[in-house]
């Protein structure tokens, strides 16, 4: 699994940029967004900008990073997830989630035959 970092533009070099973010600096490819400018926010995979951001998507990127970097030492998570987590998700919401036809409930109302 690849997964993006957000990281803001430094300094800018032909087909690179210098970036910051979550405690490093990295210089990346940028060809993959037109004329990055330094202040920019990217998502940056593999040392490469994939996409542009802006400042509060990647404030929800780096929340949701520190609550799996959290989990993967068994520590409690300071942040919000920037998105429902499966196991607050009722049994219907997670069938929809997962492309699965949706369950009919017992307190469902049917039409009886005629």
């Amino acid at each position: 699994m690849c997964i993006g970092i957000p990281m803001q533009i430094v300094a800018i070099e032909p087909g690179h940029a210098i970036c910051r973010g979550r405690g490093e600096q990295r210089r990346v490819r940028t060809l993959l967004v037109a004329e990055p400018a330094v202040g920019d926010w990217v998502l940056v995979f593999l040392d490469s900008v994939r996409e542009r951001i802006d400042a509060r998507r990647a404030a929800e990127i780096c929340a949701t990073l520190d609550l799996l970097a959290a989990a993967q030492t068994g520590a409690e998570g300071g942040t919000a997830a920037a998105f429902a987590l499966p196991s607050a998700a009722s049994t219907q919401e997670l069938l929809a989630l997962c492309g699965q036809p949706l369950l009919r409930l017992a307190d469902e109302t049917t039409e009886s035959p005629s």
